[in-house]
């Protein structure tokens, strides 16, 4: 097994009528719509991208 930290993301609301760069950061992240998950590997970058839209986001570690 790989010894990599893992998160998974899940968006819990909608992405609707947000600013273009918290839609990015979502798109970064691999979401596409609501209630989608994505397991990314938790490193500064998708940590910091997961932080900026947290207020939709739901972060658990997997």
């Amino acid at each position: 097994m790989s010894d990599k930290k893992m998160m998974k993301v899940t968006l819990v609301r909608s992405m609707h009528g947000r600013l273009e760069r918290h839609k990015a950061c979502l798109r970064g992240l691999g979401i596409r719509r609501m209630h989608h998950s994505v397991t990314v590997e938790d490193t500064p970058a998708t940590r910091g991208m997961a932080n900026k839209v947290s207020y939709m986001v739901r972060i658990e570690e997997a």
